[in-house]
């Protein structure tokens, strides 16, 4: 009956616009003072202080700063330029550069609202002003995004790493062949927007163009390689790789002799806001799931559903319909961090991989960011388009059944996601 009441209550403050980490938290400590007393609020404290300081969730903060650095230094734009004079011959060729930059930039940065806020801000103005619709800039930019948290480094992946004790580096090498694989059947359904309505085309292919254009974006080019290539050679884990992501950045921005003082303290504000958010989410999700686990709820929902069937393709289309719907109403750091322990131990019991998991859990979220009412990242994307979120959801319609896609046959074809990791890991 808490368990109801905790939910109620959770439901009726985000309603009346209390931000979700504060919900979380006042719920979690009315749950533990009605089971304890009053003397457990100290220990509130310490366990909201413990979860949020758990070492590989440095990498988050470190990510974040490292992308605002590349969105004031030129290093966007760049990578933009490059887009375009690969993809700017073809009709519709701006939505293409907007899918192909936001593939490349999830490398540094590892979140889909870093990605939009960045990307967003240059590629949708210009989208609108070659003659896009507004609804169709705002959904190509949002949908492209969230379809980028599943490349490597992937903040959301960070989160269910330390949630389910799992390995970061595997669950970035899974995320592999599913974001490149989404990201070309994304382009596909573009392109088809691009030729039924005649959007135009932005240039004519010149390979002195390609040339130019990797030439000044040579530097920014290194930085998945060093950041990517330093985790899965082993070298760094992915907290230090996070380290060495913010250092590059800097470095390059001193390179190209676009960082001064004016731009890296807006960088590192930028990024302690977005840090703030995710971590006080992080704290308050810890002190509600220290409570479900003390009221053995993860136990009485993996024996509910294990009595119900063994069977883990069952079991797995379950937990997507459950995580679909979590997505609703949670953001992702907030439902990865609230749920996921609840839901390990009937995944361990019916012999699903969790590193598998953790690609079908990033993408059930991700859909999440694209659906209202919460859908952050698509909130971002009409913010920055001006356009009105249920005209853009009208068209992001086609872009969410792209992840729906990716979702299934990652769900249904384990070699997609995990052909890497057992090649490389196993």
């Amino acid at each position: 009956m808490i368990i109801l009441f905790m939910f109620l209550g959770l439901l009726v403050l985000v309603l009346i616009n209390i931000p979700i980490a504060i919900a979380l938290a006042v719920v979690a400590s009315a749950a533990m003072v009605y089971a304890h007393g009053i003397d457990v609020l100290p220990n509130v404290a310490l366990v909201m202080m413990d979860g949020a300081t758990n070492f590989p969730l440095i990498a988050i903060p470190l990510f974040i700063l490292a992308g605002a650095i590349m969105n004031s230094t030129g290093i966007s734009r760049r990578l933009i330029a490059f887009a375009s004079a690969i993809f700017g011959f073809v009709k519709g060729g701006l939505a293409m550069v907007n899918i192909g930059t936001s593939l490349f930039f999830a490398e540094i940065s590892g979140s889909a609202v870093a990605d939009v806020a960045a990307l967003g801000s240059i590629l949708i103005p210009s989208m609108k002003q070659k003659g896009y619709p507004a609804a169709f800039a705002a959904a190509v930019t949002s949908s492209s995004a969230t379809l980028a948290v599943i490349i490597p480094p992937s903040i959301p992946m960070i989160l269910y790493a330390v949630m389910a004790q799992s390995s970061v580096v595997q669950l970035f090498v899974a995320g592999i062949v599913p974001g490149v694989l989404g990201g070309f059947l994304m382009m596909v359904v573009a392109h088809r927007f691009a030729v039924h309505y005649n959007y135009p085309v932005e240039e004519v292919f010149k390979v002195s163009q390609v040339v130019a254009t990797f030439k000044d974006a040579a530097l920014a080019f290194t930085l998945p390689v060093i950041i990517l290539g330093g985790i899965f050679g082993g070298f760094v884990t992915a907290t230090e790789g996070a380290g060495l992501a913010v250092v590059a950045a800097m470095l390059i921005g001193l390179i190209y002799r676009e960082l001064d003082w004016p731009h890296l303290k807006q960088a590192m504000i930028d990024g302690s806001v977005q840090t703030a958010v995710v971590m006080l989410l992080v704290a308050a999700s810890v002190l509600i799931g220290e409570y479900l686990t003390e009221a053995q709820v993860p136990q009485t929902l993996s024996r509910g559903i294990g009595e119900f069937t063994q069977n883990k393709y069952v079991v797995l289309a379950l937990l997507n319909l459950f995580f679909l719907v979590v997505g609703l109403f949670l953001h992702s750091a907030a439902a990865i961090i609230l749920v996921v322990p609840i839901v390990m131990p009937l995944v361990h019991q019916v012999g699903i991989d969790p590193v598998h998991f953790g690609i079908i859990v990033t993408l059930n979220l991700g859909i999440g960011q694209q659906t209202p009412p919460v859908a952050s990242v698509l909130v971002t994307a009409c913010s920055v388009a001006r356009a009105d979120i249920w005209e853009v959801s009208k068209v992001n319609i086609y872009f969410v059944g792209v992840l729906f896609a990716m979702l299934m046959m990652v769900t249904y074809i384990p070699a997609i996601p995990m052909a890497l990791v057992e090649y490389f890991y196993r």
